[in-house]
């Protein structure tokens, strides 16, 4: 073979033989994001969606916590162990939820931030 018959590659970009299809190709592989809500309409919108429905959940978790005590203590003060035992589990879980409405954007955030950082 002659040595001057092969196409020189760079690192910078495709092989100098591609035709234009294949650079396009190579060039939509290098993909990128940015998340920014306030460049599409209704980003404030959907903020204020996400607050608002963050504050009913929390407010229904405390319902939950507090028919859940209340539940727990009617039936331990009245000895019945099936009403201690579900008054006992809604407050497990509704504290439960408001942990993990709390932490929501936090642990969203650590999953973006830990996928970003893979290249």
């Amino acid at each position: 073979m002659n040595p001057g018959t092969h196409a020189m590659v760079s690192s910078a970009g495709p092989p100098a033989h591609l035709d234009p299809v294949g650079v396009m190709a190579f060039r939509l592989t290098d993909v990128s994001i940015t998340p920014d809500p306030s460049q599409l309409p209704g980003g404030q919108v959907l903020q204020n969606l996400m607050n608002g429905l963050d504050s009913w959940a929390l407010a229904l978790a405390l319902v939950g916590l507090v028919i859940g005590a209340a539940a727990w203590a009617l039936g331990s003060h009245g000895q019945n162990y099936q009403q201690t035992y579900v008054g006992r589990k809604a407050v497990l879980i509704s504290g439960l939820a408001a942990l993990l409405i709390g932490a929501g954007p936090g642990i969203v955030n650590f999953f973006y931030h830990a996928g970003s950082g893979v290249h």
